[in-house]
């Protein structure tokens, strides 16, 4: 495991931040942000309420641009491209840049509706390509065998069941990247170890990142972690970031040890 995670981070970054500063309006919410985000792992952004960690990792797919204040300074880049760079597509970004929120967002049509969505708007059309897509990203997502009707309507399966449906969706495009935003923390216990147990098996090929509140649930499942918190003049910094089992048993940070024993936050 160790092994395997040094040759993970030695690898080309799949993310990487450069000196990041975002504002919303006169509100300077993330200051100097600079980190390498290895590809095929798992990286968890803890800390605090209000520190920052979901604004970072709207970053990767320029969430934040639906907000009008906001403003970002600096560099992200995925693999080579500069996300933030005036010629850039949004909507490529946010293909190659999958996304699943903190509730399930399941949209009020079929489960089989749900994931072939995104790939009509590709331009896909096909029904046996787009049966494909379904039949594959059902499996990815570890629901296909619970499912006997994919006409049925999204909205009645159970939570746990629709936030799998989401993960099925945002696959269907084909992302490098999946961000999961407290995507388990609405979830029952077993759900939850379902979505988590998704996870590991999606890092084999894709690179994912994960905000969570739940300590437990980021040394479980990621190889990295960013611990934010608010400095003192109320902005949202990087305090620490390093593997997760370094993290844990041997934070550098006075601040990061006193966050993950429960001292503060």
């Amino acid at each position: 495991m160790i092994e395997e995670l040094q040759e993970t981070i030695q690898r080309p970054p799949k993310l990487r931040t450069r000196a990041v500063n975002l504002y919303y309006g006169a509100h300077h919410a993330l200051r100097d942000v600079t980190m390498d985000i290895p590809a095929c792992a798992i990286t968890a952004i803890i800390g605090p309420s209000g520190c920052g960690k979901s604004t970072l990792l709207r970053l990767f797919n320029r969430m934040n641009d639906l907000i009008p204040s906001c403003r970002i300074d600096g560099e992200v880049l995925l693999d080579d491209l500069s996300l933030y760079h005036k010629s850039v597509d949004v909507a490529t970004v946010r293909q190659r840049v999958g996304m699943v929120f903190q509730k399930p967002n399941v949209f009020p049509m079929s489960i089989y509706d749900n994931i072939v969505t995104g790939p009509k708007r590709l331009g896909i059309r096909g029904k046996n390509k787009l049966d494909e897509i379904v039949e594959r990203c059902l499996k990815q997502a570890a629901l296909l065998h619970e499912l006997d009707n994919l006409k049925k309507p999204a909205l009645d399966l159970s939570p746990g069941q629709q936030q799998r449906l989401c993960i099925a969706r945002a696959l269907a495009v084909s992302p490098e990247v999946v961000l999961f935003d407290e995507s388990c923390s609405a979830l029952d216990p077993e759900s939850t170890m379902k979505v988590e147990e998704l996870m590991h098996e999606l890092k084999r090929e894709y690179t994912i990142m994960i905000v969570t509140h739940n300590m437990e649930q980021a040394v479980r499942v990621s190889d990295m972690s960013a611990f934010l918190m608010i400095g003192d003049d109320k902005v949202g910094e990087l305090v620490e970031y390093a593997p997760t089992a370094e993290m844990f048993a041997n934070p550098k940070d006075q601040r990061t040890s006193d966050y993950i024993t429960g001292r503060f936050g």
